[in-house]
């Protein structure tokens, strides 16, 4: 058992190291946000002519009342939305990121070749008692999946010569090896998940906060002036409520989907190591 123990610990560390560090990767994933939205949306290029907007940056706009400026094209529209929108396509840039890495991270989770003919390989050679070439198919696959099979086919091995514990035992602890290697596999499959989870939700609550401001902006532009409400302060701010509200719903839908779809996949994942550890327990029940 000692092998089964060193395993383990060589899968800890290799879980510890794989997939990116949110803890580092979030906080420049906004600054990029950030950026975008003071250089690219708010670029002068991004509004019609105005004197005071000649060869100046971005950061210039905070010398300039916001109805005086005059969006020429959609991305000075999406810049009028206010200070909520750096956040919301930070949000965005951060859902797309860690959708990239968890696509490269449960493509090579599911190991090389079709995981159903390699599930299907492995039950047809545990059914005859090939131990040995169900562990070279295990090398082969180079996935979780064969991960784990690898380790409850090393410890069926294991097991097979051991003379010290009955055939109660034997099934007891083969099923347990099983299980901790699921349990060491898991982890990198779910890895950085919470983060979608988390914005599929809080990108829609941010953005209502977009919302609610731009909204009161409009009703303190119509409760201004006297009784003659000020148009273009009313425009800006049913505006940059819109805007809010279109970018939370994208980014959270964007996320939620996503979510969605490598949720299935490492149910999938899952599934076929069930199916796989049921047939070791079998087979190991039938000559053993």
């Amino acid at each position: 058992m000692e092998m089964n123990v060193s395993n383990n610990e060589e899968q800890v560390v290799a879980k510890k190291m794989g997939g990116l560090n949110p803890v580092l990767i979030i906080p420049i994933l906004i600054l990029i946000g950030i950026a975008i939205y003071l250089f690219v949306l708010g670029s002068p290029g991004n509004f019609k002519a105005d004197p005071r907007l000649s060869g100046l940056s971005s950061v210039s706009f905070s010398d300039v009342e916001a109805k005086e400026l005059h969006p020429d094209g959609f991305l000075g529209i999406i810049y009028m939305g206010g200070p909520i929108v750096p956040i919301l396509i930070s949000f965005m840039i951060i859902v797309i990121v860690f959708a990239i890495e968890r696509f490269f991270v449960l493509r090579k989770a599911s190991g090389a070749g079709n995981l159903d003919n390699f599930v299907s390989k492995v039950r047809t050679l545990l059914n005859q008692n090939r131990i040995d070439e169900a562990l070279e198919e295990c090398d082969a696959q180079q996935g979780s999946v064969g991960n784990v099979v690898k380790e409850g086919l090393t410890t069926y091995k294991a097991l097979a010569h051991d003379t010290s514990l009955n055939k109660e035992q034997k099934m007891v602890s083969l099923n347990k090896s099983i299980e901790e290697a699921t349990t060491l596999e898991m982890p990198m499959l779910e890895k950085n998940m919470m983060i979608l989870s988390t914005l599929g939700t809080v990108a829609t609550l941010v953005a209502l906060l977009g919302t609610v401001i731009g909204m009161i902006k409009a009703f303190h532009a119509l409760g201004s002036g006297g009784g003659t409400p000020d148009s273009a302060a009313l425009s800006i701010g049913i505006s940059e409520a819109l805007v809010n509200t279109a970018l939370g719903i994208g980014t959270s839908a964007v996320a939620i989907i996503i979510y969605n779809f490598f949720t299935s996949k490492i149910d999938g994942l899952t599934f076929k190591i069930d199916e796989i550890a049921m047939s070791i327990q079998q087979s190991f029940a039938e000559f053993h």
